[in-house]
């Protein structure tokens, strides 16, 4: 692929991805999940350990259990599909690496193909346990997060506490050769 794209493009689209917690009715369709599976599938991971499985959700009374979880991911139960990305649980730290690439990964196929996606933590370990217990997950796996994904209806963020939105400059967040 090198060379093949315009580079500028793609930079362009990868800033724009953003955080998606509204979205318009309307379904992903089978062909879009199955292309985001397939960049998820390829989606580098520590020593090609690959560790995980994904559980697509795509019922509504299952978004709107997992959105029951925890009260800041009540958003959850608005997309028409879920990516819950289970982890083998063999290595927590080269997991959570892995789980934080296949994410963003997941997040900017969205965008790619004009979808918005926002990933949902489910919380401390119960939250975590009630998640896998209604996904079926096993309990000696890893499940921390889903990637809800849709037609977005905005990025900006709708709870009571929003983020602020912006950068902070290169200038301030550079260094070379040593931090200043």
């Amino acid at each position: 692929m090198a060379g093949s794209a315009n580079q500028a493009e793609i930079n362009e689209l990868m800033k724009h991805v953003r955080q998606s917690r509204q979205y318009e009715a309307g379904a992903v369709t089978e062909e879009q999940v199955q292309q985001l599976l397939e960049v998820a599938q390829w989606t580098g991971s520590s020593r090609n350990t690959q560790p995980w499985h994904f559980v697509v959700v795509n019922d509504a009374d299952q978004l709107k259990a997992l959105s029951d979880v925890r009260t800041p991911i009540n958003w959850v139960a608005d997309a028409p599909l879920g990516v819950a990305i289970v982890l083998d649980g063999n290595s927590e730290v080269s997991e959570a690496y892995d789980e934080g690439r296949v994410t963003e990964r997941l997040m900017i196929s969205a965008h790619a193909m004009g979808l918005g996606a926002g990933v949902a933590w489910f919380g401390d370990a119960d939250q975590q346990a009630e998640a896998k217990r209604i996904l079926g997950i096993p309990a000696e796996r890893t499940a921390r997060s889903v990637v809800a994904i849709g037609p977005s209806r905005t990025s900006k963020d709708p709870r009571p506490n929003p983020s602020q939105g912006g950068r902070n400059p290169l200038s301030e967040i550079v260094s070379y050769n040593k931090m200043d």
